[in-house]
């Protein structure tokens, strides 16, 4: 089983809980904190002193306060740890259901496995612990396996997924080239987007942008 063990998690009740859930596998060697930054520089010096931990158990959304952090949420943490840290083994534990997010963690930040926070998730995150720990593989709730056969989840893209979500913004398809610009996204010619835009609103049957908009809202693409 894993020896060393760190969550990143602000709530305390669930820190508590996950602490039984640790406890309930004997690992002995955890520790908890509640912002991001925190986490990235534990396991950074952990890393220095030769001392690595072995498993991350984080959440997605942080809520924000009186201070500031460079990480705010949980993508950001993973996408930093595993720039120095490859290796380590990451579980995520929110309440987060939007297919494409969570598809995107698997394929993108390469995490090992997904349990969405609810009545039962304790004996599920524990069953993912060892799984994770046993069998070096992917794990992701039966609740949720959906996701990686549904077809709409894997036909459209994080491109698509940034189109609509600027336009949920309230930026114009006339001024959307710029903004893509801006945000560094290719491609981002007028024509290119313009057709792409096209191309969602046939495959979702939307007679518009603000219907499109609220079709990806009910699927949970945004």
């Amino acid at each position: 089983m894993f020896s060393k063990v760190l969550l990143a998690e602000d709530l305390d009740s669930i820190n508590v809980a996950v602490s039984i859930a640790l406890d309930e596998l004997n690992i002995v060697d955890k520790e908890y904190v509640k912002y991001c930054d925190d986490a990235f520089l534990k396991i950074k010096r952990a890393l220095q002193e030769n001392n690595p931990y072995e498993l991350l158990i984080t959440d997605l959304s942080f809520k924000e306060d009186y201070r500031p952090n460079q990480l705010n949420s949980g993508e950001e943490l993973i996408a930093a740890i595993r720039e120095i840290q490859p290796s380590i083994k990451i579980i995520v534990f929110s309440v987060e259901e939007k297919p494409i997010r969570i598809k995107s963690l698997f394929e993108n930040l390469n995490i090992n496995a997904f349990i969405l926070k609810g009545r039962d998730s304790l004996p599920e995150l524990k069953k993912a612990i060892k799984n994770v720990f046993e069998n070096d593989s992917k794990h992701i709730a039966p609740n949720l396996s959906y996701i990686f056969k549904d077809k709409t989840v894997n036909e459209i893209d994080d491109y698509d997924i940034q189109l609509i979500l600027q336009l949920s913004y309230g930026v114009s398809q006339d001024k959307m080239d710029i903004k893509f610009k801006d945000l560094g996204i290719e491609p981002n010619s007028k024509s290119t987007i313009e057709k792409r835009i096209g191309k969602l609103k046939d495959y979702f049957k939307a007679t518009n942008t603000v219907h499109l908009i609220a079709i990806a809202k009910d699927l949970g693409l945004i």
